[in-house]
């Protein structure tokens, strides 16, 4: 408890200081807020300046005002629904019809990246049948996609609310939390949807990053988490990579690379740690997960039988094995 409390003060401290560095607070009232930051930090004993303390505190990628965002977001939604004792009555066939065409209609969006245009199909969608956790599932991932992270947390949670057996809403839910850096959550959300599917890769890959995130932050890994794979519905073309993304995804691919270190191929060729190191190798590896490569290469059987072959102690493949693969040299 006393931890929460301390990250509820490192968050507000962040924030006021963000407020001087920005020019939100006039100059006449900075040094105030600045004597008033140092009382707050005292009197929870915070201290900004401990990177010890702020590695075990620090909420980051979320922030004070994202956290708010979520909740002003939740309140409104709660009070604009009307309450009522009565069930609402089932839509028709022909209204059905028409919300699975705006589905379509908002998953073409989707694949052309109009994210807003396919956020609006899947509105008219819900408003014909609220009903259908799908719309709900598919306008989270439209938020996620655009970046609303927590407006895609809403919807996830809406979704699960409606059938709380859908199990693409725990990933969904799951990839925001973790987005946010509510690493916690994330691992609720991914271990449930495990317990309804138990044989989703996606979903035990997703609960295992996020609980490797809770004990501690990594220190070489300042980027954040990596981006939401959207599901179901939507086509795999407009798909990017997230925490639970692939059988290894390109985090363990470029792991199984690394500890290959100092290995060179026949002829001069370069080590692979050594190509997964360059920017542009990791760019085009992005490129790959992108656009489904990565779910091709894991589903590759040389590959498996590679990586086994590693983890009993073998031998690691070399370039030229890798290369003699047509798949992987047209991947």
């Amino acid at each position: 408890m006393a931890d929460k409390k301390q990250q509820l003060v490192l968050s507000i401290i962040d924030f006021l200081n963000q407020s001087i560095d920005d020019g939100t607070v006039k100059q006449d009232d900075r040094e105030g807020l600045e004597v008033a930051i140092q009382c707050i930090g005292e009197a929870f004993g915070v201290d900004p300046s401990d990177d010890k303390q702020r590695q075990r505190l620090d909420i980051k990628p979320a922030k004070l005002q994202t956290i708010f965002d979520v909740f002003l977001k939740t309140r409104d939604k709660v009070a604009s629904s009307p309450a009522s004792s009565s069930t609402p009555s089932a839509p028709s066939a022909e209204t059905k019809a028409k919300a699975e065409k705006l589905k379509q209609t908002g998953n073409t969006h989707m694949t052309l990246k109009k994210y807003d245009e396919a956020i609006d199909a899947y509105t008219k969608a819900i408003a014909l049948d609220s009903a259908n956790p799908v719309y709900y599932s598919n306008r989270a991932a439209a938020y996620a996609s655009k970046g609303d992270h927590a407006s895609a947390i809403l919807d996830s949670e809406k979704a699960i609310e409606v059938d709380p057996k859908f199990v693409k809403a725990y990933s969904r839910l799951g990839h925001a939390q973790y987005t946010l850096g509510d690493y916690k959550a994330a691992a609720a959300a991914f271990k449930k949807g495990v317990e309804l599917d138990p044989t989703n890769a996606n979903l035990k890959s997703g609960l295992q990053n996020a609980m490797d995130r809770i004990p501690s932050e990594d220190d070489e890994d300042d980027d954040g988490p990596p981006p939401l794979v959207p599901e179901g519905d939507i086509p795999l073309s407009n798909a990017r990579a997230g925490p639970g993304a692939g059988a290894a995804g390109l985090g363990g691919m470029a792991d199984m690379f690394r500890n290959m270190g100092g290995m060179g191929g026949a002829g001069g060729m370069p080590d692979l740690a050594s190509l997964m190191n360059n920017p542009m190798m990791m760019q085009m590896a992005q490129q790959m997960m992108a656009n489904g490569g990565m779910e091709r290469l894991m589903s590759n059987p040389n590959v498996a039988n590679m990586m086994n072959r590693m983890q009993s102690g073998g031998a690691a493949p070399s370039m030229e094995e890798l290369m003699a693969d047509p798949e992987l040299r047209n991947l």
